[in-house]
């Protein structure tokens, strides 16, 4: 997103080399790109050592958001972890013993079916055996059932619990890219809930002016030109700042409504790009600025 500085600039050309030089205007505005800053996560806003015009690094901590709840709802998702996974223990022990009931009356049938065949055993006792491994499977099958009930409750305790230390994590505002603070929405203390702007930052360490020639105009420009940026520092003086011509359009375009120029407006006009390096001398608030470019030749 585009921040435009609500600044005049005016670019002052001379043309050519005679002593009677004959000077002309354009017109535009600063631009940077911008960043908003938004809360996510709700609660109090416990620490926030933000101001506007601060400079911050990318990646720098600039504010905690209340973590008390977020901490017991941690504590309590923990205990119930604890607890199920006692209860799955629990089971699978369950489960193996009869699995170790069903060998040992697996190794019975074999034996009353060895004893059959000898006219020692009867169908009676080979058919009980039967019934009692059936049984065993039976409750081998529920407790199985049961497990898996319970491993899938592990799992969505585990889902929540990365929830919660996401939330926490997230309770931390961490600036997302270095530059300037713009504006400040929020104060320490207050009440924010999730995605509330907390602040606008933008980096302005490089601007970029984006101006307006005439058709008249062109002619005495050109890619790479070096540029003087006068800006008016309030006590009848200016700050000087230095730039250089980036890009300039090949197509013309009507006057946009936000130039302002001592002439009459002209129908068409060429957009001109300047990236000026800022030496903090442009603040996030200017009011007037005047860029001279002088003409080799």
């Amino acid at each position: 997103m585009k921040y435009i500085l609500s600044i005049i600039v005016i670019l002052i050309f001379f043309a050519g080399c005679s002593n009677d030089k004959q000077k002309s205007d354009a017109y535009g505005n600063f631009e940077a790109t911008e960043t908003i800053v938004s809360s996510e996560s709700s609660g109090k806003l416990n620490e926030f050592s933000v101001e506007e015009g601060m400079l911050i690094e990318s990646g720098e901590i600039v504010g905690y958001i209340d973590t008390s709840q977020l901490y017991l709802k941690k504590n309590q998702l923990a205990q119930q972890k604890n607890t199920t996974r006692t209860k799955f223990k629990s089971v699978s022990a369950q489960i193996s013993v009869l699995q170790e009931q069903k060998r040992v009356a697996q190794r019975e049938k074999e034996r009353i079916e060895r004893l059959l065949k000898d006219e020692a055993a009867t169908g009676k006792q080979l058919d009980d055996i039967n019934g009692s491994i059936d049984v065993i499977n039976k409750q081998i099958n529920s407790i199985e059932m049961q497990n898996s009930t319970t491993n899938e409750e592990l799992k969505g305790l585990d889902v929540q619990i990365e929830q919660v230390v996401d939330q926490l994590q997230k309770s931390s505002i961490t600036n997302p890219v270095k530059g300037t603070v713009i504006l400040k929405f929020a104060e320490q203390g207050e009440i924010v809930n999730f995605g509330k702007p907390l602040y606008k930052i933008a980096d302005i360490s490089t601007m970029e002016l984006r101006a307006y020639v005439s058709g008249a105009q062109l002619p005495e420009i050109k890619l790479g030109q070096k540029v003087k940026v006068l800006i008016d520092d309030g006590k009848s003086g200016y700050k000087t700042l230095e730039g250089e011509i980036s890009w300039i359009s090949s197509k013309a375009e009507f006057t946009p409504k936000i130039i302002q120029t001592k002439e009459e407006r002209v129908n068409l006009v060429y957009a001109v790009k300047v990236r000026v390096i800022n030496d903090k001398k442009i603040k996030t608030c200017v009011n007037n600025i005047f860029m001279r470019i002088s003409l080799l030749g």
